[in-house]
Order: structure tokens, then C-alpha cells, then sequence
């Protein structure tokens, strides 16, 4: 059956705008349709961008029929996450604090997308200043899950990963703090990649924690992510040409990564091990205990900065905040500057010993997230099941800022249950390479 329009990837669209099959003004126009016909749209969408986006399919398709096109997406329309600022229209960031400002230039990133002929569609829903692997947010809108439209989306790229998930968008840009990236795109059957830090500019980015925040895409595909790495810093994807998993050598990360799995994770993870040992990996299997110690100086690290950052801005107008959220960045006002900076020396010493445990490896391996997505409603109501869904979420993934790795977020045989392949900082062309042949076992 061929594929239409709507469930080509990102790599394919831009290939038949290539072979002249398919005009970017339509692409552009059959995209905008879907959004404003579909019934998930304003809780996906923070808000649409047609002007914009019709403009630049215009020029796109201009380029396509001079032969100047200026790469492989030139004319492929995406989603942006709602701290991405642009120039002219509201950037939120999820958030009542923030409502109404408007930037006067596109973030960076955005920029060197559209130099490459991207087309942007609009901005998307997302945790409240990005602080929350859920995806919850009362203030704003919760977006769906693609699984199960009662349960949250994962956060806090969450409205990113429901656009792609929901056929609304190609592909979409998000932001990684903690696992902002990776939880959505596991919990919706995507591929999510972080990048290092400072790989990418967060320049005209709304901050949560500027020492860990990092920008990466979530697509269908390994290649597709490739491709939007490669617009965002305007430098040549990877090639992904004959990669495969012979000979590659992965370490499961025991004691804490394992620890409290739900089923599903558990099952999905598992039956991934078995398929990339089948295509030719050599798995082993070992702890790395300062894992543990370095998981312990997260509240620490993360929130004193949060707070830092935020803190005036909050405390003007507390009641326009989401409780949950607003005890959280409140929380790290307990810290001092002794606690804050010994927490990081501390963790740069972790980090060289890290790096001297996993040297040997090709990739250390994961389970994406220990738990399903949560549901909604009961996020609201239920207390302890807040608190225990809000801790387990990011617990695995916060590992690879943690640790100032590169990760990638493969879908597995459970629906919304990612496994994760964490590697050493600044190796995405190489992590890709692993992930594609990674992604055809788990197929």
C-alpha cells in the first residue's frame, strides 16, 4: 500500500519535494488542514503559525523548482516546542508568568532550521517552564498520549511529541533538561534524541536549568532525526550507510536503572535486549554505583538553579503557577551556595569516573522510563500518585544529563516503552549511526 502524505517521515517528504512529487505549498496546506480539523488540536497546539509557515513553503517551493533547494528538509514542515522564542509571536513556555511575551528574533536554532528551508508550523503545549516529566499542566493544556488519550503525554515536550504522534507534524524540536525529550517520545512511540550539552544553541531558548538544558528533535525515525540534528547546526548529518550492530559492545545498567519496573517496561526492554543481541551486539550486563550517588545531587543541582533563575519572576505572582509546580522550584530556595557548589564539584568528579567505567562501551543501555503513562485525572486527585509517578518518570533518563552523555530513545515491542542508548558527550554521529542499526532489529 503506497504511503500518503500524512504518515511519510520526515527524510521521505523531503526526498519526493526532491523529485518534484510533491509541492511544499500543498505539503504545507494538507499539514495545516489536519491540524485545524483535528479534535486534539488547541491541546497540541499553544498556537499555529499559517502566515509563517505559508510564507516559507512559498520560498521553499520557489527553490525546488530553481534547483536551489538547501538540503534534504528543505520544505518539510515541523513543530516547535513553546520555549523556542519566535520572532513577532508569543513564546510561553506553558506558563501564565510569561503570557503575552513576544520576542523580536527567533531562537537560534530556529533560525539556522529555517536557513535550511524547514518550515515552521506553529508552537506546541508543554510542562510549566519545562519543570516536569509529565506533561501535566492545568494552566495551559495537558496534551494527550497517543496510547491512551486520558493518560499525559510525558514532559515536558509534551505537545511536541503529540504533533508527530498524532500526524500533525512531521517531525518536531523539544528541549531536555532531565528527560523533556526522551519521556514523550518513548511514551508516544517515538524516537527522541538528546544531544550533549551545548552541542546545540539555547540561545533565545526560555531556560529551566542552563547548565543541563539541551535541544534536540523527536521524529518517527533515527534518519529523520539525523537529518534535523544537522539543520539545527547547520552542519552534515550523519551517515548512516551500512551501519549495523556486529561486533558492537552495550552495557545494561544495573541496580538503580532496573529498579522498580512496571511490566511493561520490563517486558519491552527485555524483548529489545534479545532482538539486538539476534542482530549481532555483544550485551553485558553490570552496576556502576556512583549512578546512585550522582541521582542524589539532582534535587540539589537541579532546582537551586531552577529557582535561581525563576525565582523573582515567581514569587510576583505565585497564584498564577500550578502548585505542584510551583513547590518544585520553590523547594530548591532551601539550598545554599556552599550546598550548590560543593553538589557540583562532587559531580564533576562523577562524571570522570563515569567516563572511565562505561570507556569500553559502545553505548550503555536503559529501560526509557520505569513507568506507563500516568493518568491525568488521577495526577489531579491522588497525591501519592502524583508524587511516585513524578519521581520514577525521569529517574533513568536524568542519568544522561546527569552524566553529560548524548542519548536516544528507541520505540520497543510494548506500546510507550522506550529503551535508551546513552553515550559518551559529543558522539551523536555516532550514537546514530548505532541507533539505525538499533532501530531495523527492533522493528
Amino acid at each position: 500500500m503506497a504511503k500518503t502524505w500524512a504518515n511519510m517521515t520526515a527524510a521521505e517528504l523531503g526526498a519526493e519535494i526532491g523529485q518534484g512529487r510533491i509541492n511544499p505549498v500543498e505539503l504545507c496546506e494538507m499539514q495545516l488542514d489536519a491540524i485545524d480539523r483535528h479534535p486534539m488540536r488547541d491541546r497540541i497546539y499553544a498556537r499555529v503559525m499559517p502566515n509563517r509557515s505559508r510564507a516559507e513553503a512559498m520560498a521553499a517551493a520557489a527553490r525546488a523548482k530553481a534547483g536551489l533547494r538547501r538540503g534534504v528538509l528543505d520544505g518539510v514542515p515541523i513543530s516547535w516546542k513553546d520555549l523556542f522564542d519566535t520572532a513577532g509571536r508569543a513564546t510561553e513556555a506553558g506558563s501564565a508568568l510569561l503570557r503575552g511575551r513576544t520576542p523580536a528574533r527567533d531562537a537560534e536554532v530556529l533560525q539556522s532550521a529555517t536557513l535550511q528551508g524547514l518550515v515552521c508550523l506553529g508552537k506546541t503545549h508543554m510542562s510549566e517552564l519545562a519543570f516536569s516529566g509529565l506533561g501535566l499542566n492545568p494552566v495551559t493544556a495537558t496534551p494527550p498520549c497517543v496510547n491512551d488519550e486520558s493518560a499525559v503525554a510525558g514532559g515536558s515536550s509534551s505537545g511536541a511529541a503529540a504533533s508527530v504522534a498524532y500526524g500533525l507534524a512531521p517531525a518536531a524540536i523539544g528541549s531536555d533538561t532531565g528527560g523533556s525529550v526522551r519521556i514523550p517520545a518513548a511514551w508516544n512511540d517515538l524516537v527522541g534524541l538528546k544531544t550533549t550539552h551545548g552541542r546545540l544553541s539555547t540561545k533565545g531558548v526560555v531556560p529551566l536549568c542552563q547548565a543541563f538544558d539541551t535541544v534536540g528533535p523527536l521524529a518517527h525515525t533515527v534518519e529523520d532525526c539525523a537529518l534535523l540534528l544537522a539543520a539545527l547546526d547547520g552542519g552534515q548529518a550523519a551517515d548512516l550507510t551500512g551501519a549495523s550492530l556486529t561486533g558492537a559492545r552495550f552495557l545494561v545498567l544495573e541496580t538503580v536503572a532496573l529498579e522498580d519496573l512496571r511490566d511493561g517496561p520490563a517486558r519491552g526492554f527485555d524483548d529489545a535486549l534479545m532482538r539486538l543481541g539476534r542482530a549481532g551486539a555483544r550485551i553485558e550486563r553490570g552496576a556502576v554505583p556512583l549512578v546512585t550517588e550522582a541521582l542524589s545531587l539532582a534535587p540539589i543541582l537541579f532546582t537551586a538553579e531552577a529557582y535561581g533563575i525563576w525565582s523573582k519572576t515567581i514569587e510576583a505572582a505565585p497564584e498564577k503557577m500550578f502548585p505542584r509546580i510551583l513547590e518544585r522550584f520553590r523547594s530548591g530556595a532551601g539550598f545554599t551556595a556552599a550546598d550548590y557548589v560543593a553538589a557540583w564539584r562532587r559531580l564533576q568528579e562523577l562524571r570522570a569516573q563515569w567516563a572511565e567505567a562505561v570507556a569500553g562501551y559502545d553505548a550503555v543501555l536503559l529501560p526509557t522510563s520505569p513507568i506507563l503513562p500516568p493518568q491525568a485525572n488521577r495526577l489531579m486527585t491522588d497525591d501519592a500518585y502524583y508524587v511516585t509517578e513524578n519521581l520514577l518518570a525521569l529517574r533513568n533518563t536524568r542519568i544522561g544529563n546527569l552524566m553529560d552523555g548524548c542519548a536516544l530513545t528507541l520505540p520497543t515491542s510494548q506500546p510507550s516503552c522506550g529503551i535508551s542508548f546513552l553515550a559518551r558527550p559529543h558522539t551523536e554521529e555516532r550514537l546514530l549511526r548505532i541507533g539505525v542499526a538499533a532501530e531495523r532489529s527492533l522493528q
